[in-house]
């Protein structure tokens, strides 16, 4: 089965917490997300590299034609419609099955679990209802708190990817998580 990217708007997974909920991004998201994302503590550990709100209406664009963008993300929504984080896959193979899992978490929502939360259910959900054999991360190697979040998601760590992104400038060192999907193990070949 491979993943259907097309419908993936229909049924989108639960958090299991209370009050916040998944949603399609919007371009009205844009500027709430950009808000903390500009936040040093936020990116601090990461790749991001922001111009301006006008960077993530386009990538909010292209999130809305994962065919197309080879990735998707999701707002993370308090009951209020404040945005209190995203999370996402990136890199979609569809012919490999496989993606890159990506989330952040505005400040006033940290150390709730809700990035665990959302990592195990779109893990879960993409890979029981999309149909991929491996979501993967890359963390930088300085991000023990991605690196906890990956872990308690079920997620391995596999091995270190030296100089593997580049970070405002600089080569930089990403662990490589992943989690397959269990079911695809106990298939003969």
């Amino acid at each position: 089965m491979l993943p259907n990217l097309t419908d993936y708007l229909q049924n989108l997974p639960e958090l299991g917490a209370d009050g916040l909920r998944l949603r399609p991004l919007r371009e009205a998201d844009a500027a709430a997300w950009h808000a903390y994302l500009r936040d040093e503590a936020v990116t601090r550990h990461t790749s991001w590299q922001l111009d301006g709100p006008d960077t993530l209406v386009r990538l909010i664009r292209g999130y809305g034609q994962p065919s197309e963008s080879h990735s998707l993300r999701l707002a993370i929504v308090a009951v209020d419609g404040t945005l209190a984080g995203t999370i996402g896959l990136n890199e979609i193979s569809v012919s490999a099955r496989r993606a890159e899992i990506a989330y952040d978490v505005a400040p006033p929502y940290w150390r709730r679990g809700i990035a665990t939360r959302a990592c195990e259910a779109m893990t879960a959900w993409a890979l029981r209802e999309l149909g991929f054999a491996r979501i993967q991360a890359t963390v930088l190697d300085t991000n023990v708190a991605s690196a906890g979040v990956l872990e308690r998601s079920g997620f391995q760590r596999e091995g270190l990817l030296r100089r593997y992104r580049l970070v405002r400038g600089v080569p930089r060192d990403f662990w490589m998580h992943a989690r397959v999907d269990a079911a695809q193990d106990a298939q003969p070949l």
